[in-house]
């Protein structure tokens, strides 16, 4: 933990917060599937990839070595602050949800380990190089 660079992985964080939201809240407003919480999920999967590979770039940038695992495990408690904090009682609490069945549904737990899965496989293939290019 004493490698982590907390400003640059809050600021990496909050881009993640920041680019999924949309497509998280988007998606219930084009109906292509009956459950539209599945869909919103499935939106939020794939957004998950491109987004958490980005953060991770900006994060490792300068070189940084941090491990993979506690960078990603550090992103994604930010990610379930910034939803206690903001996403459930904006988005959620005004659609009839609360905070325990946003965050006891299973799709939130699996895209936080797809979460901490980019952030680990990008250290694991490019956030260990020594040289800056």
């Amino acid at each position: 933990m004493k490698n982590l660079n907390i400003k640059r992985a809050i600021v990496s964080s909050i881009i993640v917060y920041v680019l999924l939201i949309p497509v998280f809240i988007g998606s219930f407003y084009v109906p292509i599937m009956n459950d539209p919480d599945l869909q919103a999920n499935l939106a939020l999967m794939m957004a998950m990839l491109p987004a958490a590979y980005f953060a991770a770039h900006i994060y490792y940038r300068e070189g940084l070595k941090t491990n993979g695992l506690v960078l990603g495990g550090f992103m994604f408690l930010m990610a379930i602050i910034l939803d206690a904090v903001i996403t459930v009682p904006v988005f959620i609490i005004p659609l009839g949800g609360d905070h325990l069945s946003f965050f006891s549904d299973i799709s939130f737990w699996l895209i936080g380990l797809e979460y901490i899965a980019v952030i680990v496989g990008y250290w694991g293939f490019k956030g260990v190089k020594t040289t800056k290019v």
